[in-house]
């Protein structure tokens, strides 16, 4: 059963031009956890620039696979030691990126939790950046 949730999610992107940059964004969204898979849905907005896409996180215990539908359409998976492809769909055109995911941690339940990823993203096999966000999920009035 979907619930009401809390989304916080904290990331930071490292360029290499030795550049750190931060954001911070907080969201109300849905939430279920069957089968020891964690599902949320969240709409994106103007602080992550994705403002008309929605996001839908799958947290497995051995992987973790983001989809983006709207402005923005993408599908992610990031499993821990391995590299993958994925297409960046924009209205401004289509990109072919990849990531190497360096660790994964998640400590998602019935009630919500937590999942964090360390990962670089390349572009044309060149490092655009080094990410990390960790996400929050917990029931709305949940302290």
């Amino acid at each position: 059963m979907m619930k009401d949730v809390v989304i916080s999610i904290n990331s930071t992107f490292a360029f290499e031009e030795g550049e750190e940059q931060r954001m911070e964004f907080t969201t109300d969204g849905y939430y279920f956890f069957e089968d020891e898979v964690g599902c949320l849905s969240y709409e994106e907005s103007e602080v992550t620039g994705l403002e008309g896409t929605r996001t839908s996180m799958f947290i497995m215990p051995d992987r973790v696979v983001v989809d983006r539908e709207g402005t923005v359409t993408s599908r992610m998976e990031f499993r821990e030691g391995l590299k993958s492809a994925f297409q960046y769909a924009t209205p401004f055109g289509n990109a072919t990126m990849g990531i190497d995911t360096r660790r994964i941690s998640q400590s998602m339940g019935v009630d919500g939790g937590s999942v964090e990823i360390d990962y670089v993203v390349d572009m044309e096999h060149m490092v655009a950046s080094r990410n990390k966000f960790e996400i929050t999920v917990r029931e709305i009035g949940a302290q």
